[in-house]
């Protein structure tokens, strides 16, 4: 048995400077995940400036622990690469991912577990009916969302939604770049999976800042989203069957 081959899920989370934050999610992780294990928590330090990293430290020394693995990376890489960072070191067969800023609830990620495991689909993706931002942040993804959908070819309610369930094996198959954990359900689409989207429960910012906004998101993502438009008819589906 591969290490890990009893875990029910991994949970993913890219960290940068949250350090107000850190102590409190894993506090909401032990107590909400727990007794749905056994799983693990991956945390992934992003090249934090703060004491994200440290925090995180003490609070898995102080709790001993076992489930939770704290992950760094050599610098600041982006969200994208702290999430497949932590998928890459993930040893379950599903991985759910939420984001480090208490804005998602964990309470909603066994349910989301439970039909993937169940084989109902191969990705659970979260949509934010009543989303707590700022109205310009909720206009700007409305029409992000909007745009995205017509240039990808695809229909994602909220595409920029943290918190995910889906098999690892379309995390490592799918296409890797900037900006990739935006468009996971998008990717397992065009590999071949089937997605379902389920309605999550999203909360204010308790601490911190935001690490995104219109200006530091509309021109890549419209990059991106071009991009997305080519691989749609370039992507490489092939799976072995058999070796004899």
């Amino acid at each position: 048995m591969t290490p890990g081959a009893s875990l029910r899920f991994a949970l993913v989370v890219p960290i940068y400077n949250e350090q107000d934050n850190v102590q409190a999610l894993l506090d909401e992780v032990e107590q909400v995940l727990v007794p749905h294990g056994p799983f693990e928590a991956v945390l992934v330090d992003d090249g934090s400036k703060d004491a994200s990293l440290e925090r995180m430290r003490s609070w898995k020394q102080a709790h001993a622990a076992h489930w939770l693995r704290i992950v760094t990376l050599v610098r600041n890489s982006g969200q994208s690469a702290a999430v497949m960072a932590g998928v890459e070191q993930a040893r379950a067969d599903i991985v759910t991912t939420m984001d480090g800023d208490m804005q998602n609830d964990p309470r909603d990620l066994p349910a989301m577990v439970a039909r993937v495991a169940a084989g109902e689909c191969d990705a659970v993706v979260g949509v934010r009916r009543k989303r707590q931002d700022t109205f310009t942040r909720r206009l700007s993804s409305k029409i992000g969302n909007g745009v995205r959908n017509w240039l990808t070819g695809d229909r994602v309610t909220d595409a920029a939604c943290g918190i995910k369930a889906i098999r690892r094996e379309f995390w490592l198959r799918a296409p890797k770049f900037v900006g990739m954990h935006r468009f996971m359900a998008t990717l397992v689409k065009y590999l071949g999976g089937t997605v379902v989207e389920v309605d999550v429960n999203h909360r204010q910012r308790a601490a911190g800042v935001a690490k995104y906004g219109i200006g530091n998101r509309i021109w890549k993502g419209l990059r991106d989203c071009f991009a997305m438009r080519w691989l749609r008819t370039r992507v490489l589906l092939h799976r072995v069957k058999e070796e004899y």
